[in-house]
This record gives C-alpha cells, structure tokens and sequence, in this order.
C-alpha cells in the first residue's frame, strides 16, 4: 500500500539550489548587474518552476510510484527531469550569473566543448542508452545514493541536451534555428531505440520491477514497461515537436519583422540599458 514518506534529500536539494539562487540575485547582483534588476519577473518565475518540476517529480507520491512500483512513472518522473526542470532552469538564470558560473577557464573551456551541438548529442544520448540498461536500473532502483545522483546526472546532461538550443549568452552561442530544428530532430530520433526495446518486449527486462507489487493489475511488469516505452517514444517526441514548430514560428517571426535574435536580446537590452543610465 502507498503511503506517504518523506523526502529530505529531495527538499535540502531543491532548498539549496533555489537558495542559491536568490542568495546569487541579492548579494552578486547589485555588483555584477548594477543599474538593473538582477532578474526579471519571468526568469524568477522560469527559475521557480523549473525548481517545483523537480521538487514534484522527486517527491512522494511520483518518487514512490516511480521507484517501487511502476516503470511507467519512473519515465515520466524521467522526463520532467529532461524536458521540463531544464529548459526552465536555463531561461530563468539572467545571463550575468551564467557568465559568472562559467567564468573560471576550466570550467569554460570545459563548457565549451560539451555544449557543442554533436558533442551534446552524442554525450546525452549515449547517457540515455546507459540509463535504461538493466545493470543501470536496478542498481540505482535499489540504493538511495545511487538514486539521487542519477536523477542529479540527469538534469545535469538534459542542461548540457538544451545548451545549444537556449543559451542567453553570445561568447556560448546556440544554434541558428535550422540547426537547432535539425539538432533537437536527431534528438527525437536517437530515444526510439531504447524505446523500442522496451515497447516490443515480451518478457520483463528490469528484475526489480518486476517483483514490486501491482497497484494497477492491468499493468503487469510486461506492460509497465511497453507503456514506459510508448511514453518515451511518443510523449518524448510531441515535447521536442513542439519545440521545433514554436522555434519554426520565431525564425518566421524574426525573417517578417526583422527582429531581434529574442534569448541574446534579453541580456543584450539589459546591458545597452545600464550604459545609457551611465550616460545620463
């Protein structure tokens, strides 16, 4: 029977990075944004629901459903963890703090190279095969730590995943939208192999889900795992197709209008706004 237990590893993380957060806008703000408000409105509500989609989808009940009973859910807490939380989380950091996150060279160059647009297709990906390994799944299934670190690595890679289709940040710059089109199709390409594998399977792959008990009798381990599968694959896609068309209606926007290039604008128009107030 499900009942409610809770997280504190989930909150102390999620308390610690939204701290973090606004401990940055209050104390770095006024030093490295003077003349302007360290954040707008919008990041902080990006940045906060970015934090609240990991919140809910690492606390009871999606973490108990996801880790002791059903597949199923485990993908869809999965995917919050890459669609949701990180686009999010990019769009709600103002361009000042992301330049001052990545200002040691190390850490830069480090950066610089991951966020490349084949590199990060090949990096996330290759992490998305690997996460849904049997060896993967039962060992982070079944240790607390190794659980939380993987859900970690997964915001982590899924940050690296939306780099080059989002960054605010010309001196590491996104794609134009035919590449970003083009980067987030391949993306909805690669998943339909392990997404196969689990719709098309006859026997359970994943032994510890197999043995938690059955809250939905229909969903037996087998169809627990096709309906994970289904999930990845179609759910998957009609996110990173959604995209695609929102970004193919910006690039269309932008060719009419010839405005300008929205997520560099952003930080661009902050910045001109400071020198004219310096001026005056």
């Amino acid at each position: 029977m499900l009942r409610y237990q809770p997280h504190p590893d989930v909150w102390l993380l999620v308390v610690a990075v939204y701290g973090a957060y606004l401990y940055a806008l209050s104390a770095w703000g006024p030093k490295l944004a003077p003349g302007r408000r360290p954040a707008t409105r919008g990041q902080i509500t990006c940045f906060t629901l970015g934090i609240g989609a990991i919140w809910i989808a690492g606390d009871f009940p999606v973490h108990d459903l996801a880790e002791g009973y059903l597949y199923s859910v485990h993908m869809l807490q999965h995917m919050a963890f890459q669609f949701i939380a990180p686009p999010l989380l990019i769009l709600g950091t103002p361009g000042w703090l992301l330049r001052r996150l990545l200002s040691p060279a190390r850490v830069a160059a480090t950066w610089r190279v991951m966020t490349r647009p084949l590199v990060a297709l090949v990096v996330v990906n290759a992490f998305v095969a690997v996460q849904h390994t049997p060896a993967f799944v039962n060992a982070t299934v079944t240790n607390g730590f190794l659980h939380l670190l993987a859900h970690v690595a997964v915001v982590g890679f899924s940050v690296i995943m939306w780099w080059p289709v989002l960054s605010p940040l010309p001196e590491f710059p996104h794609l134009p939208y035919p590449g970003r089109m083009a980067y987030l199709f391949a993306h909805s390409i690669v998943p339909t192999v392990p997404a196969s594998f689990l719709t098309f399977t006859s026997s359970p792959l994943y032994e510890t889900y197999a043995s938690f008990p059955r809250l939905v009798e229909v969903l037996d381990p087998v169809a627990d795992q096709q309906l994970a599968g289904l999930l990845m694959k179609i759910l998957g896609g009609l996110i990173l197709w959604g995209v695609i068309a929102v970004l193919f209606f910006r690039w269309s926007q932008e060719e009419e209008t010839g405005g300008p290039d929205i997520l560099y604008w952003r930080d661009l128009e902050q910045d001109l706004g400071e020198r004219q107030l310096t001026r005056t």
